[in-house]
């Protein structure tokens, strides 16, 4: 049995930071399903401070991609799919533009970026119906992902931007959110995969993640139940303006001197 372990974990990582990884990717998956975001960006939070650079987005795209089609799959009714149809060319298109220029990008100037889009988003004035149609998904969709690439925080962003179209419903706020990100998770593995990274040295990491997560999940939406969209919405637009702020404290503090 060590022997397993040690063929399916990273040795890079303790035994003790293995486990909490896993409880972590069950604790993070049921706050995304009950309270529609949030669980993406801890545990992203937290890969950071355990994990080697080089390993952080990539590992957490991939597990973020199996926990966002697990709560996708488990609300499968609720799913816009007219959104969902114009957001995969997006995807395509972000996704293959990063490719192109897979460097480092000015982290504080995208934090601040993302983070003023939010608050637009959350406290500002309704934004017109073309910019959330068709052509402002397709839109949308390929700028993220594109960002998303390079600093795998765009989930608050997307998030936002989804709400806004549902109106608020929080099953299909839930729904719709959850089938966007993971197919702007998925070209993560083709483009570091391509680009050099060992997906296989944290392979059983990350589908001892994404298992825990779909527990998780499957919790997170029994409590989703209880909530009503009036204070889903609240506590939503809170969480939104909370990871805000903490994008702006980071683009302050990482701000090139």
């Amino acid at each position: 049995m060590p022997e397993l372990f040690d063929v399916l974990l990273p040795s890079t990582l303790p035994a003790a930071t293995t486990l909490l990884l896993i409880a972590l990717s069950a604790v993070t998956s049921a706050i995304t399903a009950s309270l529609g975001i949030g669980g993406g960006v801890l545990m992203l939070a937290v890969m950071a401070l355990v994990m080697p650079p080089t390993a952080i987005i990539p590992v957490h795209g991939l597990v973020q991609f199996g926990s966002n089609l697990n709560r996708a799959l488990m609300t499968l009714r609720h799913i816009n799919l007219q959104v969902i149809v114009w957001f995969l060319p997006g995807v395509i298109l972000g996704a293959w533009l990063a490719s192109l220029i897979l460097v480092d990008l000015p982290a504080a100037l995208i934090q601040l970026c993302i983070a003023g889009f939010i608050l637009l988003l959350v406290w500002g004035p309704a934004i017109p119906k073309v910019a959330t149609g068709r052509f402002g998904t397709l839109v949308a969709a390929t700028l993220t992902t594109f960002i998303s690439l390079f600093v795998g925080a765009t989930g608050p962003l997307v998030a936002a931007f989804v709400k806004q179209q549902q109106a608020g419903e929080r099953f299909s706020t839930v729904a719709t959110f959850a089938a966007a990100m993971s197919l702007q998770h998925a070209p993560k593995a083709v483009v570091y995969g391509a680009a050099g990274f060992v997906f296989f040295d944290w392979l059983g990491l990350i589908l001892l993640m994404i298992a825990a997560g779909a527990l998780g999940t499957w919790l997170g939406l029994h409590l989703l139940r209880h909530l009503n969209d009036r204070r889903f919405a609240r506590i939503f637009n809170g969480l939104l303006t909370l990871l805000a702020v903490r994008l702006l404290w980071q683009a302050w503090t990482g701000w090139p001197s």
